[in-house]
């Protein structure tokens, strides 16, 4: 396959990280990017990536100055959308900010920077989108309502761009990622409960903190076998060579069996109330 170069939000730890290394690996080039001084990409610099300085939160026309900057020292293949983290607050709880703060982040840097690159992707009739899903948004979970709610309008943005985009060559795929073993978690990454609490919502609360401290550090997914997978799809090769595609992709055993109880409970809802769903049409 031919030297791809690819371009990388959020690499300071992490599934960025490991991205650009095991890109490089590859023989890939790399652009890796991260909000604030480019010195914390000094070791990714060293192994070989190109850096510069991405704030995802920042505004659209900074984002494009920024991917005009990366182009100028030659064309992008490969966008991957890795920046984010996770807001946890219960739904009544989460303020306006708190929400505001997750989706900027989450959801909003993710059409910026796609936005900032997609007139290059059209222009050469090529170029493939990578998006970082999560189990989060296949599931709601106790205590996530704001990353959650990033992640399901991420599901249909994608559903909705890889369709209008797909007549200019352009490839886009969402992977969906369980609880896997980044800093995602970590006290100083995941904001937790920055709203006041009600106390009707003590116990779920409490739970909540439990579970995201007994996680820290115990996520089931290795970070650098789903970059291998994924860098498999893009590539064509490995456990996807000869394959096609697809639309989206659950990535490990939690996220599987989240997305199977989730088609199994849909399945059962239109087998059982089909008769009363077909009721509403016109006669």
């Amino acid at each position: 396959m031919t030297q791809l170069r690819w371009f990388i939000t959020g690499c300071t730890s992490g599934l960025g990280e490991a991205f650009v290394r095991s890109i490089l690996a590859r023989g890939d080039k790399v652009v890796a990017s991260a909000r604030g001084d480019v010195s914390r990409l000094s070791s990714l610099k060293d192994a070989g990536a190109e850096v510069i300085s991405l704030d995802v939160t920042s505004s659209p026309s900074d984002i494009q100055a920024a991917a005009a900057k990366v182009l100028k020292g030659g064309p992008i293949d490969v966008l991957v959308n890795n920046a984010g983290y996770i807001e946890a607050a219960l739904a009544e709880e989460a303020s306006y900010d708190n929400y505001m703060s997750q989706f900027e982040t989450n959801f909003f840097g993710v059409i910026k920077t796609t936005q900032a690159f997609l007139p290059h992707f059209r222009e050469r009739k090529s170029g493939t989108i990578v998006f970082i899903g999560s189990s989060g948004g296949i599931a709601g979970e106790p205590g996530a309502a704001p990353y959650c709610g990033t992640k399901f309008a991420l599901e249909g943005w994608h559903d909705c761009l890889k369709q209008e985009t797909a007549h200019l060559g352009i490839k886009s795929v969402l992977f969906e990622l369980g609880f896997f073993r980044t800093k995602i978690m970590h006290p100083e990454n995941v904001r937790t409960f920055r709203a006041p609490g009600i106390a009707d919502y003590e116990h779920i609360r409490n739970m909540v903190g439990q579970f995201v401290e007994g996680m820290n550090g115990h996520q089931p997914g290795d970070p650098k076998k789903a970059v291998e997978v994924i860098l498999d799809f893009v590539r064509a090769e490995g456990v996807a060579e000869g394959k096609m595609l697809p639309d989206r992709f659950p990535i490990g055993t939690d996220c599987l069996a989240t997305l199977r109880k989730k088609c199994a409970d849909t399945l059962v809802v239109c087998n059982e109330w089909e008769h009363v769903i077909r009721s509403t049409d016109w006669e």
